[in-house]
């Protein structure tokens, strides 16, 4: 992977963070893009995740989309014309690392990754572990994403053990909230002997006048399939402490690039902005 460095921003005790599929420069990338820079600038994220974002030895797409602001973290096993997952932050980015998700035969010719970087935020956030999770999109690979959802939880949390801080996972999951893999992700069922529990943004403060927080939808004008099975989709996960929730509380959470006039892509996004949560205090036995 690649880092690209930026001076870090004011402290804050507020961190706001997008996850978008950007999907390429399929369609009039022109229009698309000018939404989208429109779009980005007035969200401000601290911290952005792309899914099917472009970028090559002379083109970066996540840089002509977000600007200068930003340190960039880019995927380096990418598809031949330069799509993968990108992160981007205002804060210093310190240890990355990209998670190899070919875990069968089965995922053979897509660059699923989860891309893992060191936010070095400011106090009181502090470090945050963030991953850019991008499984196996194939409707039949259900089993895939489970080991894939396995394999990336494993490596944050054996960060988190070596160098405590938040972890947010955050992405196109290609999978609905019934599905195993996000069941395992929301601490609702273990696999492989294994289980987390992370928050997901949208079922803790989501807009209930967004469609249920739904990212892939046939209505929007850009999609290209006319009845995906799947629809909420792209997720904000924050790991839960051991008590009191999330370690980091969401705040409010909302679907962005949704509306007549800033679609932008063949997914609808989501911003979540996130807090240091209420103290807890802990009982005597744990």
């Amino acid at each position: 992977m690649t880092v690209n460095s930026v001076e870090s921003g004011p402290p804050t005790g507020r961190a706001r963070l997008a996850t978008l599929n950007v999907w390429g420069t399929r369609g009039d990338w022109k229009a698309r893009r000018e939404v989208l820079a429109r779009e980005f600038a007035e969200l401000d994220a601290d911290l952005v995740t792309l899914q099917e974002c472009i970028r090559t030895d002379t083109y970066d797409q996540a840089r002509e989309i977000l600007g200068d602001g930003y340190h960039l973290v880019h995927q380096s096993e990418r598809e031949p014309d330069g799509q993968g997952v990108t992160i981007a932050s205002r804060w210093p980015v310190g240890e990355v690392a990209e998670i190899d998700l070919h875990l069968t035969p089965r995922t053979a010719g897509f660059a699923c990754t989860s891309l893992l970087a060191e936010i070095l935020a400011p106090e009181p956030l502090g470090r945050i572990w963030l991953v850019d999770h991008f499984p196996s999109w194939q409707l039949d690979q259900a089993y895939e994403r489970e080991l894939q959802a396995v394999a990336t939880a494993r490596v944050v949390e054996d960060r988190v053990a070596a160098r405590p801080g938040h972890a947010i996972v955050a992405g196109d999951l290609d999978a609905d909230p019934d599905a195993s893999s996000i069941r395992f992700w929301t601490g609702r069922h273990a696999l492989e002997a294994f289980s987390v529990c992370y928050r997901d943004a949208w079922a803790s403060r989501g807009d209930p006048d967004q469609r249920a927080g739904e990212t892939y939808v046939p209505e929007n004008p850009l999609g290209t399939d006319w009845d995906w099975p799947f629809r909420r989709i792209d997720y904000l996960l924050v790991r839960c402490g051991r008590h009191g929730g999330p370690t980091l509380a969401v705040d409010r959470c909302a679907r962005i690039l949704d509306g007549p006039d800033t679609t932008a892509s063949d997914h609808y996004g989501l911003t979540a902005d996130l807090v240091p949560p209420p103290a807890v205090e802990e009982p005597p036995n744990g």
